[in-house]
């Protein structure tokens, strides 16, 4: 296990470089000057040109990302341009939120999506089976801020039951839950359709194989069946696709954070883009891409908890 573990952090090292340096070309050719931020509205030409020669935006953009790899390598993120605050606290401060709100959108979401493609492989070619297909498609193409918008016409502007504006606090107070319901609810909405579709293909095809019908014919219930001999072995696949889902959540965060004013990663990213705040917008970027290794990383240890077979490769 630990060495399976050592190699998929060994060969993360390298997608990270490459996802840091897309990001960090990516973020120069966004608009805005960041040495028109430093130096302010009213400063000169000469001064706003100093100031980019201070620094090396006069370089070319490889010799920018090796300083900046440099400074990264010395735990170094620079200082936010907008609040003059080190990009380390600003990070710190916004990652809490974004944790919680993954967490509280995952936690419903996967067992509901679970459950609902297990009864629809159960009761194959059903009413149930058909319903649960036809909301899966409908969740897997509504974009997620179409999404965010229905809810808030729903839930928090014709029959105002949550707030959603903000954050009310952490994640185990009562207020806390009330403003994250609508975004986990977004969020968590998109996540569901696949993991259904994905969970009823895969227990269809474990339910055909010989050990299911030698459970049955040893006289194991039919729920026995299912779960012990049937579900586990079909959560592989889901598995994999939950690690690539949870991605896609990252980037689903960005929008939802941004609509419902979310104090998260995905709102810091666009607000720092947008105001050309560079060091604040590769550190976002960072973050996003060490979540996601982190995610794939998890997911390759289930793989291994799920079937032994995984630790002999």
């Amino acid at each position: 296990m630990i060495e399976t573990i050592l190699n998929r952090l060994l060969v993360s090292i390298p997608v990270l470089f490459g996802v840091l340096f897309l990001g960090f070309a990516l973020v120069q050719l966004a608009p805005g000057d960041p040495a028109q931020v430093q130096a302010g509205p009213t400063a000169t030409p000469e001064v706003v040109a100093q100031i980019r020669q201070e620094m090396g935006l006069d370089q070319p953009v490889i010799v920018q990302f090796g300083r900046y790899i440099e400074r990264l390598a010395q735990g170094d993120l620079g200082r936010s341009l907008i609040s003059n605050k080190t990009v380390a606290s600003e990070l710190i401060v916004a990652i809490g939120p974004t944790l919680e709100l993954m967490v509280a959108s995952l936690i419903w979401s996967i067992p509901i999506g679970i459950a609902m493609g297990t009864l629809a492989a159960v009761w194959r070619g059903s009413l149930f089976d058909r319903a649960i297909m036809a909301l899966s498609v409908a969740g897997v193409s509504l974009p997620i801020f179409f999404i965010c918008l229905v809810l808030i016409q729903l839930l928090g502007v014709k029959y105002p039951i949550f707030p959603f504006i903000g954050r009310g606090g952490p994640l185990w107070t009562a207020e806390g839950l009330r403003h994250i319901a609508l975004p986990a609810m977004s969020l968590g909405l998109i996540f569901i359709g696949p993991v259904a579709r994905m969970t009823r293909s895969s227990v269809l095809e474990v339910l055909r194989l010989d050990h299911v019908r030698t459970a049955r014919a040893k006289g194991l219930t039919e729920r026995e069946v299912i779960l012990r001999h049937g579900l586990r072995n079909a959560l592989i696949p889901v598995v994999t696709l939950i690690g690539l889902q949870i991605g896609y959540l990252l980037g689903g965060a960005v929008v939802t954070e941004t609509i419902f004013s979310y104090p998260g990663i995905g709102r810091l990213a666009v607000g720092a883009i947008l105001s050309a705040d560079f060091p604040l917008a590769q550190g976002t970027i960072l973050v996003l891409a060490i979540g996601f290794i982190v995610v794939n990383l998890i997911v390759d240890i289930l793989y291994a908890r799920l079937d032994p077979r995984v630790q002999k490769k």
